[in-house]
């Protein structure tokens, strides 16, 4: 077997960590998303707005 043909069959294990990885970071960032889309929802159903942390109440006492 050439070297090769050896380092493609056996990548020292980072594309196995890449197939786990990869779909559960996917997930996290849609479940993330989700979130942030159902938190806009009930604020706007009870017709608060939703803080960005920039408005002149949301400063912080230093």
């Amino acid at each position: 077997m050439t070297f090769v043909a050896a380092l493609l069959a056996h990548q020292g294990g980072w594309d196995e960590v890449l197939l786990v990885g990869g779909p559960i970071v996917v997930i996290i960032g849609a479940l993330a998303v989700a979130k942030r889309r159902v938190d806009r929802s009930f604020a706007a159903e009870d017709g608060d707005e939703v803080s960005t942390g920039t408005g002149p109440g949301d400063a912080r006492a230093d």
